[in-house]
């Protein structure tokens, strides 16, 4: 007989989700993942995101797994009332629509915030409160504005990163938030408003660069042209064409290294010490690097690497992730189900609790798969909720 489940970290936490893309749903599902009912309020032609092609064809169902999902004209004022109700029973909302939307509705902060004073409104913006609040912004906006496409990309060339990094950052940011605001709201009795911005997020991220340039007085160059920390660190080519990267960024990754390879000459080098004395030699050390990896298949040289605790990494594509044995042994895959009917094994939350076991309770829903059942638990009639659906205020899927 199993062992019954233990309540997750958020169970009993309400949350309502007004989002689209990644932003919101990325904040939102990481609620979801922790026990949170979040309820993705849809309007009736369902999320934008369901109907991607290309780049985003995946990302509905990657970021609304343990959700239900409603779908509700927002414009109707049937509409209105619904959202108002549901309002009342939640603990948070989380909102990425752009600037003002959800005012020009009767539903910005100051308005929920009377109907519910403990409600916790998560704004996620492309911009917090300054000159450029108004404008719409997007990741790529965001990361060739705040420095971050810059230092990507070759000089000449700025480069959006590979992932939609600031629309997660910026969601996560808003998780964080939200968290902070629910602790005090146990000691206030009051929610707040909190507010995640792309625009931000990203200078974050490049104030490293801000601060070294600081210390140093150099202006940072791009990554394909930085002047790096440690003598090796780079990718070099095995004996049977395959690309490692490799990281000698201690002493005792050096002195690994020249013992496993007998480079006592290196070793005893007085001009090698430290890592900033081997980082100016970089032009000497790197050929001779290059030379001993060059002689092994990448298989012996990683297990080589390994042993000596040098970090190191394939030249991996992100399919080569389904099949990665750590995510596979290591509990960190989930199952999921796509809108075309098919399956697949991809990386959950990059999160471990000695408690619980973070998994897919629900697959992603179907757009208004839950109303009846959500409107249902809000106290509304079935009379009632067959009424809107007849109108079209609600959307409802059948489950069959």
């Amino acid at each position: 007989m199993t062992a019954p489940q233990k309540p997750l970290p958020l169970a009993g936490i309400r949350i309502l989700e007004m989002g689209h893309t990644v932003m919101g749903p990325s904040c939102s599902v990481v609620f979801a993942d922790l026990g949170a009912d979040v309820i993705k309020i849809e309007p009736p032609e369902g999320e934008r995101t369901r109907h991607n092609v290309g780049f985003g064809s995946g990302l509905f169902p990657l970021y609304n797994r343990n959700k239900r999902s409603i779908s509700l004209d927002l414009k109707s004022e049937d509409g209105k009332i619904i959202l108002r109700n549901l309002v009342t029973t939640a603990d948070v909302l989380v909102e990425n629509f752009a600037h003002g939307t959800l005012e020009r509705l009767g539903f910005g902060w100051e308005a929920l915030s009377e109907m519910n004073p403990r409600l916790v409104y998560c704004a996620l913006k492309g911009f917090l409160h300054g000159p450029y609040e108004h404008r719409p912004a997007l990741d790529e906006v965001v990361q060739f504005m705040g420095g971050l496409a810059y230092m990507t990309g070759p000089r000449g060339q700025p480069l959006r990163a590979g992932a939609s990094v600031v629309d997660l950052m910026g969601g996560m940011f808003g998780v964080i938030g939200v968290m902070a605001a629910l602790k005090e709201r146990d000691h206030t009795g009051r929610g707040q408003m909190v507010r995640s911005g792309l625009f931000e997020s990203t200078a974050f991220m490049v104030a490293q660069h801000m601060t070294g340039q600081i210390v140093s007085g150099k202006e940072p160059p791009p990554m394909p042209h930085k002047a790096s920390s440690w003598a090796i660190y780079e990718t070099f080519t095995t004996s049977d064409g395959k690309t490692i990267f490799i990281g000698i960024t201690s002493d005792n990754h050096w002195r690994a290294f020249c013992s496993e390879f007998r480079l006592d000459d290196l070793l005893t080098d007085p001009k090698l010490k430290t890592n900033p004395q081997r980082a100016a030699e970089h032009d000497r050390l790197a050929p001779i690097v290059e030379d001993i990896v060059g002689k092994h298949t990448f298989d012996a040289i990683s297990k080589i690497l390994e042993r000596l605790k040098i970090p190191f990494a394939p030249l991996a594509k992100p399919s080569d992730l389904f099949d990665d044995p750590h995510l596979n042994q290591g509990g960190h895959m989930l199952d999921l189900h796509f809108q075309n009917g098919k399956r697949a094994n991809v990386p959950g939350l990059p999160l471990e609790m000695s408690n619980h076991q973070l998994s897919i309770r629900t697959q992603p829903p179907r757009k208004g798969e839950h109303t009846r059942e959500v409107l249902a638990e809000a106290g509304f009639s079935a009379a009632q909720i067959d009424a809107w659906i007849a109108r079209g205020t609600a959307i409802a899927t059948d489950k069959s």
